[in-house]
């Protein structure tokens, strides 16, 4: 088995192009407040392309490309997880409810019983 260390070589160019992405990001939000008084489209519109810009520029980086196909890797994995069904999900609910009621009772009866030991049993102080 090699146990040789990697190394992630990023150049200048790399990080202002990161630099460059995240500043076309924050130029599209800040045109989504800007343009308040335009219609919701025209707002969106601004946002939707800066974020695409954004993801233009960063696909054309080492560290940007690294990270879309992460983010394309997280999708196709989540995409494979198996969701319970309603009634799956309404059984699992009543369990955690029925659970949570019991160890509230148990922990009651324990405080009560704590109580009692140390109040009337060993200090003797009546309420």
């Amino acid at each position: 088995m090699s146990n040789q260390s990697v190394q992630t070589v990023s150049t200048s160019n790399d990080k202002i192009k990161i630099i460059a992405a995240i500043a076309v990001v924050i130029a599209g939000v800040v045109g989504f407040y800007y343009l308040a008084d335009k219609p919701a489209l025209v707002r969106a519109g601004a946002l939707v392309a800066g974020l695409a810009f954004a993801v233009l520029i960063l696909w054309t980086s080492t560290t940007g490309r690294d990270f879309l196909n992460f983010a394309k890797e997280a999708v196709r994995e989540t995409k494979k997880v198996v969701w319970p069904t309603r009634r799956e999900a309404g059984q699992i609910t009543g369990i955690v409810f029925a659970f949570v009621l019991i160890m509230a009772i148990f922990l009651w009866g324990t405080d009560k019983t704590l109580e009692f030991l140390l109040y009337d049993v060993i200090l003797g102080i009546r309420k």
